[in-house]
């Protein structure tokens, strides 16, 4: 491993296990801690993750629901392997299974109509054709996909009365509605995020139903700063879940020793 690549402790993002990060590239944030936390509530037994990064979702999931099939597509080579090597690191290779490709191609990678649960933490970013495709830019422009392409590959893996969880941006909920709608996908409740209280929120959480289409439920917002600039008593919570030990096994160890060593 290159010095770029990190160990994550991740006891202090709710969950027991560790992940690998290249700070070269796209770092996960406190989106996929809240995403995860707000799908934490999944029952079913498979479980899909798109855009799965490095795989921090899964690896979050896997310390909170009991689902025994976690899949992640990432797009690029180079994150899915590292995503991989997360998994073997937490001894999670009978739960958690990375595959390497597009989400749009999702259904050629997966079989379709199997999934209990798809969760998403999609590119934010409409394409800006003046920015420099880079990892980065993957991560946070639709440049390999759209937010129509998001849905309608999760709508294609869903069962029927599956649960569809995503993160976004609020001036992108009336794109998401209509798209929803078209693919099928009820929106059962959504709650903004707000930086602090009374700012203008900047993320959305939102759950969906497929094949269903409940009375929406609007939740009040979630803000994660106390004016003092701390976090507050809710994110906090979110950040102590599920704080437990588990064990490496020897050569996961050895790995760890080794990326040190090579830091």
């Amino acid at each position: 491993m290159t010095s770029n690549i990190s160990l994550e402790e991740l006891s202090l993002c709710g969950s027991p296990y560790k992940i690998y990060q290249d700070k070269s590239k796209f770092c996960f944030g406190i989106d996929a801690v809240l995403l995860a936390d707000y799908a934490k509530g999944i029952h079913g037994k498979k479980i899909c993750d798109l855009c799965t990064g490095n795989g921090i979702i899964p690896i979050l999931l896997a310390g909170i629901i009991k689902a025994q099939e976690i899949h992640g597509i990432e797009l690029q080579k180079d994150i899915a392997d590292l995503a991989k090597e997360s998994v073997t690191l937490n001894n999670l290779n009978d739960r958690i299974k990375i595959f390497e490709g597009n989400l749009k191609d999702a259904t050629s990678i997966l079989e379709k109509n199997t999934y209990d649960a798809v969760t998403v933490n999609p590119p934010y970013m409409k394409n800006d054709s003046t920015v420099k495709e880079n990892p980065i830019s993957i991560a946070r422009q639709e440049i390999h996909c759209t937010l129509e392409d998001v849905l309608k590959s999760s709508a294609d893996l869903l069962k029927s009365n599956g649960k569809f969880f995503m993160i976004h941006r609020p001036n992108r909920l009336g794109e998401i509605f209509i798209l929803l709608e078209k693919y099928n996908l009820g929106a059962r409740r959504i709650r903004l995020v707000q930086p602090k209280k009374n700012k203008k929120p900047t993320m959305v959480l939102l759950e969906a139903e497929k094949c269903l289409h409940p009375e929406l439920i609007v939740e009040p917002a979630l803000t994660v700063y106390k004016d003092s600039g701390i976090y507050t008593e809710e994110i906090n919570e979110i950040y102590r879940r599920n704080k437990k030990k588990v064990s490496l096994d020897k050569e996961a160890t050895e790995k760890v020793s080794k990326m040190s060593l090579s830091g």
